[in-house]
């Protein structure tokens, strides 16, 4: 057994649980620890392994608002009770906001994977998330989860769709459409986090085949699961500490990160 190998994954599966939530892109990050660590991993299925540890720390996160929406959905469709149509609403606005990157998705992914993830692309597409987090650094937003409308929704899902590409984070871009679009800071993140469900969960079920596939799964069984349960935990604890923070708004201090980060990278490797 590689004692180094299970080491590099266990740092690549604490690197990915650490940013999947927060707005410095986890895939852009993937892809400078890849590189800083050595290693080379094709295709996509370690990526979607570790975002699934991650969907399941949100999973635990989002549980009560989880179950209030379900409930809440399946009675305004039996009874058509008012009191739970605002819910209906929000899973209706959450469907539609992951379509565009479910679809884009299928189609570019691959396409993607292979002419995009160049360290040097990576370094200015987290530049560019800098940016965006730096222009609404200090918005406050009015809306509730009740008060969003369809056009909420489809923005903040072709924001999602943009995040496909590495250094361009997820939550970042969704975050960063969502407050532009006159949300408070607590339904930006619920709203981006729990778009971030199916299309985690798509891509996870998308995957199986090529995990189950892939050649060199006996070697990279033990090292996938350590990255695996390394994800799951950091995933946690990371989303909790950023909700701290985005409920004092302090977003700023990630532009800068993005920006020293892509510049570093730009300049020194």
């Amino acid at each position: 057994m590689d004692i180094l190998l299970i080491l590099k994954y266990l740092l690549l599966g604490l690197f990915q649980g650490f940013t999947e939530p927060i707005p410095i892109s986890s895939s852009g990050h993937l892809v400078f620890a890849q590189h800083f660590l050595g290693l080379k991993i094709e295709g996509l299925s370690f990526e979607l392994l570790v975002n699934a540890a991650s969907l399941i720390a949100v999973l635990i996160i989002y549980r009560e608002d989880l179950i209030r929406l379900i409930v809440n959905g399946m009675k305004y469709i039996t009874t058509k009770d008012e009191s739970a149509k605002s819910d209906f609403r929000f899973i209706v606005y959450l469907i539609v906001a992951t379509i565009p990157a479910g679809v884009i998705g299928l189609l570019f992914n691959d396409a993607i994977s292979e002419h995009l993830k160049y360290i040097q692309v990576t370094a200015i597409t987290l530049i560019i998330t800098g940016i965006a987090l730096w222009t609404i650094r200090n918005l406050r937003g009015r809306k509730n989860d009740g008060d969003l409308s369809m056009k909420d929704a489809i923005i903040v899902g072709l924001a999602q769709a943009v995040a496909l590409i590495p250094g361009i984070s997820r939550s970042g871009a969704t975050i960063v459409a969502a407050m532009a679009l006159g949300m408070k800071q607590e339904t930006a993140l619920k709203f981006s986090f729990l778009m971030f469900i199916p299309v985690s969960f798509g891509g996870m079920i998308l995957s199986v085949t090529d995990l189950i596939d892939d050649p060199n799964l006996d070697t990279f069984l033990i090292p996938y699961i350590v990255a695996f349960i390394a994800a799951l935990i950091t995933s946690y604890f990371s989303l909790k500490w950023f909700m701290n923070i985005m409920a004092k708004g302090n977003l700023k201090y990630f532009s800068y990160y993005c920006f020293i980060v892509g510049i570093a990278v730009l300049v020194f490797v």
